[in-house]
């Protein structure tokens, strides 16, 4: 079985890019992480732990992961990109709170064939989609009624 650091070192060669220690380090960082993480995370993780590794690359870094197909980005919230792992994880969707940040996972069928449905009436080949409904959380939406109602 392929492991994501075969992978990862496959498409950096392809690329014609080392697969550096710094490189291996943030792999390794992100595949501890469980759930979504944006870069932040992944820098005060690994920064706690090595003390050396940079911002930049990280960023750097994570572009080739997304890239390779091994994380991918879920969308943004609170101006932030917010990303998970790929690499072996089942197609889902997200509901992310605007507010507190908060991002549920769902899996719905319906919405899978209902986006089968459209792809063939336009002829269209689809090689990725995400969806993503922005809005607030059931902890948040009493709080946002509440500031609502003290502006008005």
């Amino acid at each position: 079985m392929i492991n994501q650091e075969a992978i990862f070192r496959g498409y950096l060669k392809a690329k014609g890019l080392k697969f550096t220690p710094e490189r291996r380090l943030i792999l390794q960082g992100i595949s501890s992480l469980s759930g979504h993480f944006d870069i932040e995370k992944v820098y005060d993780k690994l920064h706690r732990k090595t003390g050396e590794i940079s911002l930049a690359t990280i960023y750097r870094t994570l572009h080739h992961l997304v890239s390779s197909g091994l994380i991918r980005e879920v969308m943004r919230c609170q101006a932030r990109p917010q990303y998970e792992k790929s690499f072996g994880y089942p197609h889902h969707d997200h509901l992310v709170c605007i507010r507190c940040g908060k991002i549920f996972e769902f899996r719905d069928d319906e919405i899978e064939k209902l986006q089968n449905r459209l792809c063939r009436r336009f002829a269209f080949k689809p090689t990725e989609h995400r969806l993503g409904i922005r809005g607030y959380c059931r902890g948040c939406q009493g709080q946002v009624k509440r500031s609502q109602e003290k502006g008005a």
